[in-house]
């Protein structure tokens, strides 16, 4: 227990030392647009659900959501990037400006800001419609603009740290806003930046940066492999090619060596290229020499049991794993599937060889739902694991991992630090529809670590005012409601959670037992306030819950400045008496429907209509199991022929 305490002190205070630092982010930055729809029935024209659309969020994506996170976890990131001048640029501005990101983006007009625009029905992602692509070039009036913001920006945030060198972020998405004199600037500029992580679809176009780290997928690091090697990018003889053996340890830690070439194994380094390129044991088709297999006993590269591998095929033998020279099959010959288990294994196998052809000091193959395999010049590779979740939950769940892995290395933690925290912050963002955003102290409560500022739940006004303006510089969206929540019920827990997935923070408001009285009449509330107040902050939607005593939360509202104020209701936010005043505070209004036949009002009635223990007659003879029956259809326990009290029950 003190080993596991002293640990989770150790990477808490990693996560405390890059707090400020500075990163700039730059790339292609786009708008997310989430879509939410319930279905009942399917249209007559197509075996299509009808959908009706209930709510709509936006949030900043690609390279303005690793912005996002930096600034979540603490860092202070700026962002350049290209973006249109239109409503979702409008929007991204706006995502921007309430995370506390700075702003250093260059307004293109003509150029669409690049949006991905997803429909969901029960949290299950219908389709995706993108707008924007590689086609929207900038001009050369554009690509001018940004290398001067470029440089601002860089300035910037070196006089923000006393001359400390900041760390630099590039987000290629093959979008274009990163064209080649883009490219160039900042290869050119590499000396500028202590640290720089790299994130791009095509990484053989940014080799000349010499990145820390990079952080492709599986699919973008398997293109790379499969690109010729240029005469200046050889892979060195060290890079795991066939024959290669993992020698995999307890702690999930793998080191490569070579392996032993027997009859039927190909050759490793470069003395496997022979004359006409083929290695030795090759059959001159690319089929495995006859007679060799897997589990033939001869004096191959065997494992612990002296498994033989081919061609085309990789053995596991004990703890050790041989690397043959195809990629594309895994462990006793079964072929690589999308998310299959083996890809950790081939990236593995790999990491030598990434490094060598991006030039990065690290390497991270992000497996979606298998985690990460990562790498460094130590030779060694790191397996992290993560927890398989729907897809709409697991959105932007790449940039947190981004995000945690570049500010680690830039405060100098060791390797497997980095690696852990940054499979931490992307696993913690997972637990919910949208895009992950992963906050400082979302990642030290799951690191078991104490935080200075733990937040009280129930607060009064005065520390709440205080506390939503820390949490709105931290980058959250506020979100409020408010109501006399008397008997707390299904509907309003649907409505709550419902209303905290608008914004990073739910702040709920309850009418004081006078003020319920003049609202609702001198029989309510039937619960006092303290109990309600409970109620609703057991809740898990709920951040924060406030008293008040006047009969609108008007000065409540003009206190917090909430970002997004929901009320529950059929009927159009116009309609809301407060709206007006949240628009002109620069908030939105959302109604959000109540749960059929679910209200506070038809629970007391029915409790009040059938609470009374009544004596009901007996309507027919005893039956001889002790029971009866009536006409009615009301029962009666009977022993020996005596009658018993019945209780009606509530419908």
């Amino acid at each position: 227990m003190a080993t596991e305490a002293a640990e989770q002190r150790r990477l808490a205070a990693v996560v405390e030392s890059w707090l400020g630092r500075g990163v700039l982010v730059v790339g292609d930055a786009m708008l997310d647009e989430w879509r939410f729809a319930e279905s009942d029935r399917l249209c007559r024209e197509a075996p299509a659900p009808v959908l009706t659309l209930r709510r709509r969020l936006t949030a900043a994506g690609g390279a303005a959501n690793t912005a996002v996170n930096l600034t979540a976890l603490g860092g202070r990131a700026a962002l350049v990037a290209p973006v249109g001048a239109d409503v979702a640029g409008d929007e991204l501005h706006d995502c921007l400006d309430r995370a506390g990101v700075w702003d250093r983006t260059i307004s293109q007009p003509g150029r669409p800001t690049p949006v991905k625009r997803r429909l969901l029905a029960a949290d299950q992602i219908l389709l995706r419609e993108d707008e924007g692509d590689a086609d929207e070039t900038l001009p050369e009036e554009g690509v001018h603009r940004l290398l001067s913001a470029l440089d601002r920006a860089t300035e910037e945030l070196r006089a923000d740290r006393d001359g400390e060198a900041p760390t630099l972020v590039v987000c290629d998405y093959g979008l274009g806003a990163l064209p080649e004199p883009v490219r160039g600037w900042l290869v050119r500029n590499r000396g500028r930046f202590a640290t720089v992580a790299l994130d791009a679809h095509d990484l053989a176009y940014w080799r000349g940066l010499a990145p820390t780290v990079v952080t492709p997928s599986f699919a973008e690091a398997t293109r790379l492999l499969n690109r010729p090697v240029e005469p200046d990018n050889r892979p060195s003889p060290t890079s795991a090619v066939a024959g290669t053996r993992i020698s995999v340890s307890a702690d999930g830690t793998t080191t490569a060596t070579r392996g032993n070439a027997g009859p039927g194994h190909s050759t490793v380094g470069a003395d496997a290229a022979a004359g006409d390129g083929e290695g030795a044991g090759s059959s001159g088709d690319g089929s495995p020499p006859a007679g060799t297999g897997p589990g033939r006993d001869d004096d191959g590269p065997a494992g612990g049991d002296g498994i033989t591998v081919t061609g085309d095929e990789i053995g596991v033998a004990g703890d050790d794993i041989v690397v043959a020279g195809d990629e594309r099959a895994s462990g006793a010959g079964r072929p690589v599937t999308d998310g299959g288990a083996s890809r950790a294994v081939l990236a593995q196998a790999r990491l030598a060889e990434l490094r060598e052809r991006t030039g990065a000091d690290v390497v991270a193959v992000t497996l979606d739902t298998e985690g990460a395999v990562v790498g460094g010049a130590d030779g060694r590779s790191r397996r992290s694991h993560a927890t398989p979740v729907p897809a709409s939950y697991a959105v932007g769940a790449g940039d947190a991992y981004l995000a945690a892995m570049t500010l680690a290395l830039a405060a100098d933690a060791p390797l497997p630090t980095a690696a852990q925290l940054a499979q931490l912050a992307a696993t913690t963002t997972v637990s919910d529809t949208g895009t992950c955003v992963c906050f400082r102290d979302d990642l030290l409560g799951a690191l078991g670590a104490p935080r200075d500022d733990q937040p009280e739940v129930v607060l009064d006004h005065h520390g709440l005012v205080g506390l939503v303006e820390r949490r709105r510089g931290e980058g959250r969206s506020i979100v409020f409601t408010n109501g006399c929540f008397d008997v707390l019920h299904r509907g309003h827990v649907r409505y709550l959670d419902q209303a905290r997935r608008l914004g990073d923070l739910l702040v709920v408001a309850v009418n004081s037992d006078e003020s319920v009285r003049r609202i609702k009449g001198t029989d309510r509330p039937v619960n006092p306030v303290e109990d309600r107040v409970a109620l609703l902050a057991a809740l898990g939607c709920v951040d924060h819950v406030v008293v008040f005593e006047e009969d609108s939360p008007t000065a409540l509202i003009e206190a917090l400045r909430p970002d997004v104020y929901v009320k529950g209701g059929d009927y159009p936010p116009e309609m809301v008496p407060e709206a007006p005043l949240v628009r002109s505070l620069g908030g939105q209004v959302r109604t959000l429907g109540y749960v059929p036949d679910r209200s506070t009002s038809a629970i007391i009635d029915r409790i009040r209509s059938h609470g009374d223990d009544r004596r009901v007659p007996v309507d027919g003879p005893v039956a001889g199991d002790g029971s009866a029956a009536g006409a009615d259809g009301r029962g009666a326990a009977a022993g020996g022929g005596e009658t018993a009290p019945a209780r009606t029950q509530p419908a």
